[in-house]
């Protein structure tokens, strides 16, 4: 289903049209009540009436999350407090968090892009929505909950954690739909096997994942352990939550709802806009946000866009699922390393679960990376010679892989701590 073809299937030139009349919209706004994108722009020597195209984009200075806090809580707002309905947060680690702010409109907004992002899924409103990411400050929970009711859905506002509660209502309510990070929906589905709930005593047919990189391996393990045709969700908190893009049933890339969110790919240590089919950090301008529009709001996460039409028949510039962010990279003994690589490969295997922790430490100026890894209950035995046999073929595959030799320590069934949010991957003890 198509939430909204006029958009959706919009040619190139369309779009174009649609994104230039509201980049410059967006422009006198933020120059006429923002101080500090008037600094920005007249540093560069640009008014508002120089913009006339998309096109010029790339004249346009970047925002970085560092100038959210320095403006924090409110100083990036272009309307008035009294015209805010609702504030949402991210966690800071410098103590500060990142406030971002909604009008009404923005919320209409909001709702009707995860809309159309569920039914790229094939969600309709037929279906039961279990929404078991949290509520809150997190965006989350709140975006799927008021999309999904856009959509007719019935939605079940569970939020994250107490497990045995979302088990029972998954059964008893005969959910359909889920959604949460893949890593607590790992969980669920290992929980699922342990309370011995049959398969035919659960409605599950569509996940809906997001908030957290994750690999194809991951989504084949979820597809298999839930039941479901797992869908990605990507969004974030500065730009507007979730529904920033999403899969349609062909999996081919996320489709950017780029009528309300400008990409770009450029390279991270140039800065330079990179051709479609490249990798390179995600840069969006979400140019139809009322309370908190962002100039060119470079994302660190890395990907690629890709431009045509969709056997879907949306035209939508699809976004490829993120190899992780230019902030979440280890370099190792000067080789990037990536959290889902590791996953790729340790989820190509069947003894291993979900699971698993990078820790990286420093002993004489030098780089060791230990991989701790979960093994699935089913192969877990006592027998030495065959969890030596594994530990060397995935120390094998990660070396071929990573180009770097890694320790690898097998673990027991359930002993690395879960998530009922984002899984903690990386434990750096080099800092």
């Amino acid at each position: 289903m198509i939430w909204n073809p006029s958009v959706e299937c919009a040619s190139r030139e369309q779009m174009r049209e649609i994104q230039s009349q509201c980049l410059t919209s967006m422009l006198e706004r933020i120059y006429k009540s923002v101080p500090f994108y008037r600094n920005k722009l007249q540093e560069k020597g640009i008014e508002p009436g120089d913009i006339k195209s998309v096109d010029q984009l790339k004249d346009l200075p970047f925002t970085l999350k560092n100038d959210l806090r320095d403006n924090y809580p409110f100083g990036l707002f272009t309307v008035p407090q009294a015209d805010i309905v609702r504030l949402h947060a991210s966690s800071g680690t410098s103590g500060k968090p990142t406030v971002v702010g909604y009008t009404g409109n923005d919320i209409a907004m909001w709702s009707e892009i995860v809309a159309r992002s569920l039914a790229m899924a094939n969600v309709t409103q037929q279906d039961i929505i279990q929404v078991a990411y949290g509520y809150g400050l997190f965006t989350g929970g709140l975006g799927l909950h008021y999309g999904a009711e856009k959509l007719g859905a019935l939605v079940i506002p569970i939020s994250g954690g107490n497990t045995k509660k979302q088990l029972q209502l998954m059964v008893d309510l005969g959910s359909t739909v889920l959604a949460c990070t893949p890593s607590y929906a790992a969980l669920l589905g290992e929980s699922i096997a342990r309370e011995g709930i049959r398969r035919e005593d659960l409605r599950l047919r569509v996940g809906v994942f997001g908030a957290e990189p994750w690999t194809e391996e991951m989504r084949a393990q979820l597809q298999q352990l839930l039941g479901i045709k797992a869908y990605d969700i990507y969004g974030l908190s500065e730009i507007i939550g979730p529904g920033v893009s999403m899969e349609c049933e062909h999996q081919c890339g996320n489709h950017i709802n780029e009528d309300h969110f400008i990409p770009e790919i450029i390279d991270p240590k140039t800065l330079e806009i990179l051709p479609y089919g490249e990798l390179g950090e995600l840069v969006l301008t979400p140019v139809s946000k009322e309370a908190m529009p962002l100039l060119r709001f470079r994302t660190r996460d890395l990907t690629r866009l890709h431009a045509e039409t969709c056997a879907c028949g949306r035209t939508l510039v699809r976004m490829e699922k993120c190899l992780g962010r230019t902030d979440d990279m280890l370099i190792i003994r000067g080789v990037n390393v990536f959290p889902s690589q590791v996953e790729s490969v340790l989820l190509e295997l069947a003894e291993t679960s979900p699971h698993y922790q990078l820790i990286v430490s420093r002993e004489n100026n030098l780089d060791s990376l230990e991989i701790k890894v979960e093994i699935d209950e089913q192969f877990w035995s006592d027998e030495v010679k065959q969890l030596e046999a594994l530990k060397n073929r995935i120390k094998s595959n990660i070396q071929s892989v990573l180009g770097i030799s890694a320790t690898i320590r097998l673990v027991e069934p359930r002993s690395i701590e879960r998530s009922e949010g984002k899984a903690k991957r990386v434990i750096d003890n080099r800092k």
